[in-house]
């Protein structure tokens, strides 16, 4: 939980009056931890060719690592979560940073197993953006504040350097936003410490899950076949 509480006390005090800049530097940290790793959390990359080496079959790999990271985000949700109500000044921001790096290093192995390129910027931005969920994006490009889905990001002719502005800025909205839909049923839940460990579980996985599905749509294979 060090990396998820350090970075989520940084959402949750910074967040409401955000520069620019500072949202563009935590989703720069978030995809970093998520990416390249640290310590006690390898990256995508290594999460994804290590499963490869396993599986043998880039789809097969895909499949367990979504599974996986399922699992890890209601793990980390529940964990978060537990404690009754005199830990919750602690445990929401840690779970907020939490979901986010799991859910960013799902949907970055995704991409990589199908062949993306995890150094491009365009490719960041698209798996940042998955982040957002369907139908936020497609509010988001109907307003004409994003130009595409995560997969035109992805394969756009150039790099639109005002992109991961926008996406940082929504994402922590969002962030906030599903933090703050827990809030009331966990306050009930709390006051049972195991029932709100189990809200916050079932919250992240079924989050997880819809990312895991919009990602998949959004990164078609680039191997050959």
């Amino acid at each position: 939980m060090g990396i998820g509480s350090d970075i989520g006390k940084a959402l949750m005090t910074q967040a409401p009056n955000l520069a620019p800049g500072a949202a563009v530097s935590l989703l720069r940290s978030i995809l970093g931890f998520a990416i390249d790793g640290a310590p006690n959390l390898p990256g995508a990359r290594k999460a994804a060719a290590k499963t490869l080496r396993r599986k043998g079959d880039v789809e097969n790999s895909v499949k367990y690592l979504v599974n996986e990271h399922i699992a890890m985000a209601g793990a980390q949700g529940f964990a978060s979560n537990l404690g009754g109500l005199i830990t919750m000044a602690i445990s929401i921001p840690a779970n907020i940073s939490g979901v986010a790096i799991v859910q960013t290093r799902m949907v970055a192995s995704i991409a990589h197993l199908r062949g993306y390129d995890l150094d491009d910027p365009r490719v960041r931005a698209a798996v940042m953006t998955c982040l957002l969920g369907e139908s936020e994006v497609q509010g988001l490009i109907e307003k004409k504040d994003l130009p595409s889905s995560p997969m035109g990001i992805a394969t756009a002719p150039m790099n639109d350097p005002d992109l991961e502005r926008t996406v940082a800025l929504r994402l922590l909205n969002v962030l906030i936003g599903q933090s703050a839909g827990k809030q009331l049923p966990l306050l009930i839940g709390k006051k049972i410490p195991v029932l709100g460990g189990g809200i916050g579980a079932t919250t992240d996985s079924f989050t997880t899950w819809n990312v895991s599905k919009y990602a998949r749509a959004q990164f078609p294979t680039r191997r050959p076949r």
